[in-house]
C-alpha cells in the first residue's frame, strides 16, 4: 500500500491516487530498489539490491543488453538515457520514481485512450486502464513503442464540470465539444489531467 502523503508529494497531479495506487499495484513494486531485468521476455534472475549502490550495479551491468525495470513504479530504466552509465541513482528514489512513472503511465494512458477515441463514459476506463498496463508492462501498445511515443495530450475526460455544464455526451460515437472551455483551457491539456474515479476498481470503496 502506497503511502497518501508519498502520492500528495510525488505523484503526478494529472492523476487521481485511487488511480495512482491501482497502477503500482497492478505493475509495480513495493519494494523502491527493486530491479527486474528482463531478456526475451524471459526473466532474468537478479540479486535482491540492498542499497541504492547495489540497484545501480545491476542496472548498469543490464542496461543495453535487456529490459531493465525498476522502483516503484518499475520504470523502464533505459528512457531517455544514451549510456548505463548515465543512469541516475533517483531512479530507485521512492519520490523521484513515483513522480517519472506516473507521468509516463498518465501518457501511456493517453495514448490508449486516443486509440479507442477518448470516449468520455466511465464505464470504458476500466478496459483503458487495463491495456494501459499491459502497455506498461510490455512497452508497446497496438504496435507503437509506448515510452518513446509522442504524447498526444488528450485527457480522457474534459476538466471536470458541474452536471449543469457538462455537455452531453456523443451520439452516434462522435465526441461532443465543451463548447465553454476557453482556447486555451483545451491547448492546456497536459494539466487538464485525467479525472476519472477508479473507485470501483479493485473492490475500493
Amino acid at each position: 500500500m502506497l503511502d497518501a502523503a508519498l502520492i500528495k508529494e510525488c505523484a503526478d497531479p494529472s492523476l487521481k491516487p485511487a488511480i495512482v495506487e491501482q497502477f503500482v499495484m497492478a505493475a509495480g513494486s513495493g519494494d523502491p530498489l527493486a530491479v527486474t531485468v528482463k531478456s526475451g521476455g524471459r526473466l532474468i534472475l537478479v540479486p535482491k539490491a540492498t542499497s541504492t549502490e547495489e540497484a545501480m550495479a545491476i542496472m548498469r551491468q543490464y542496461a543495453g543488453q535487456a529490459v531493465v525495470r525498476v522502483g516503484l513504479t518499475q520504470f523502464p530504466a533505459e528512457v531517455g538515457v544514451k549510456e548505463p552509465a548515465d543512469l541516475k541513482p533517483d531512479l530507485v528514489d521512492p519520490c523521484q520514481n513515483l513522480r517519472k512513472g506516473t507521468a509516463m503511465f498518465a501518457k501511456v494512458l493517453r495514448i490508449v485512450a486516443k486509440w479507442y477515441g477518448n470516449p468520455t463514459s466511465k464505464d470504458v476506463f476500466p478496459q483503458i486502464f487495463d491495456d494501459a498496463v499491459y502497455a506498461w508492462k510490455t512497452g508497446e501498445f497496438e504496435g507503437v513503442s509506448v515510452f518513446q511515443a509522442e504524447d498526444p495530450g488528450i485527457p480522457i475526460e474534459a476538466p471536470q464540470q458541474s452536471d449543469e455544464t457538462r455537455p452531453a455526451e456523443s451520439v452516434d460515437g462522435e465526441e461532443a465539444t465543451p463548447k465553454h472551455v476557453q482556447p486555451e483551457t483545451m491547448q492546456d491539456v497536459r494539466h487538464a489531467g485525467i479525472r476519472i474515479d477508479l473507485s470501483r476498481i479493485g473492490g475500493q470503496q
